[in-house]
């Protein structure tokens, strides 16, 4: 699927450019913003933030993904500390910018800052693009799998590592705590030992 006026949507889900996601639902927006936040989870779990009050601190983050349902109802203000953002701060977090309508309609109610959508130009989604949605949807499946079998994978990596730690293989050393020293102690008085 490409995009006419730069990035390809593949690109922007696994690159770190902040973007402008637009059309569907408010859950595919998510959704989308969630499978980028994937791609970084190494940088910390996705941040979405609904209101101005929130916006500065997860502007701060150096890495990650901030995710923004609706950027027109953070209004104008707001918007101007995103743009300083993108184009003042080398280390930023990544930002899923959503809003319901098109980019155009929003320009036009004057919702939406012109010089931020200007910053942005090359880095938008529509997801009521034709194929897109159900493309999407394939795709979220597949990842929805591989969060599956990784979860899965820990939680047997960690199993395994409880069920050795609870086996004693001879020659190992056992730490006794304070307690369990005096416990056998009292047990089993010690000999004198000779010179």
């Amino acid at each position: 699927m490409l995009i006419p006026r730069g990035y390809r949507e593949e690109e922007l889900v696994t690159n770190r450019a902040s973007l402008l996601l637009y059309g569907g639902t408010e859950e595919e927006r998510r959704s989308w913003a969630q499978e980028a936040a994937y791609h970084f989870e190494h940088e910390g779990p996705l941040l979405e933030v609904r209101q101005p009050s929130e916006l500065a601190e997860a502007l701060k983050r150096p890495k990650g993904v901030v995710f923004i349902p609706e950027i027109s109802k953070l209004g104008l203000e707001a918007q101007g500390h995103i743009l300083r953002c993108l184009q003042t701060q080398e280390e930023r977090p990544k930002l899923v910018l959503g809003m319901t309508g098109s980019a155009e309609a929003a320009l036009e109610r004057g919702t939406l800052r012109e010089d931020l959508h200007y910053r942005l130009h090359q880095a938008q989604v529509d997801l009521g693009a034709p194929g897109l949605r159900e493309a999407l949807k394939k795709r979220w499946a597949v990842l929805a799998e591989q969060r599956a079998a990784k979860a899965a994978a820990e939680r047997e990596e960690a199993e395994r590592a409880r069920q050795a730690a609870l086996v004693r293989k001879p020659g190992t050393v056992t730490r006794l705590s304070p307690q369990q020293r005096k416990g056998q102690a009292k047990a089993a008085p010690r000999k004198a030992s000779r010179r």
